[in-house]
């Protein structure tokens, strides 16, 4: 059941898919500091931050009236939506021009070390060979928690599950991930 906190942004959500402009800001004002932090964690750039928290709002403006209350909280859809746009701004700033020869001329400069490039290339696919081991709540849970950055609230609110289930999860499977990196099995 919501909460006060959860009633007000509703709230503000369906005013803003009115337009009510005042609504907008008080809505920027009760969730834009959890929402920077989420971009934050994201991008790894503050100033690339703010750029995509304005994008989510100049966004949010418009698909205000797409929120439903019955399929996810108001913070959970903000984040989802901060989330995707934190993503999109990553896929941008990769280099869209690059040729394999580029890469070939790249790889015979010199800088790049090929046991290091190797020995890389091996632990990720034993972490990914380790993460296939975790059952599938364990897996989503350490997703959320350690490539979007979410908090064991967070989690347990994102997810619908008692706090206490969240930690126990990741807990599990953090030990799990461990004893199958440190075996190689």
């Amino acid at each position: 059941m919501p909460d006060a906190s959860q009633h007000y942004l509703i709230d503000q959500l369906a005013a803003c898919a009115r337009g009510d402009a005042l609504a907008f800001e008080r809505l920027y004002r009760a969730s834009s500091s959890h929402l920077y932090a989420i971009l934050l964690r994201i991008v790894r750039d503050e100033s690339a931050a703010q750029d995509c928290l304005q994008q989510l709002y100049v966004r949010l403006w418009h698909v205000a009236g797409q929120y439903d209350p019955s399929r996810a909280r108001p913070m959970t859809w903000l984040a989802t939506l901060a989330r995707n746009i934190g993503i999109d701004w990553l896929r941008r700033q990769k280099p869209q021009d690059s040729t394999d020869g580029d890469a070939l001329l790249d790889g015979l400069s010199g800088d790049d070390d090929p046991e290091a490039h190797s020995i890389q290339a091996q632990l990720q696919h034993e972490l990914r060979d380790c993460l296939d081991t975790l059952t599938g709540t364990q897996r989503q849970a350490m997703e959320l928690a350690y490539f979007q950055g979410l908090t064991h609230s967070e989690l347990a609110e994102s997810l619908a599950q008692p706090l206490g289930s969240i930690k126990s999860w990741i807990r599990r499977g953090l030990e799990k991930l461990k004893t199958c990196l440190s075996h190689g099995t």
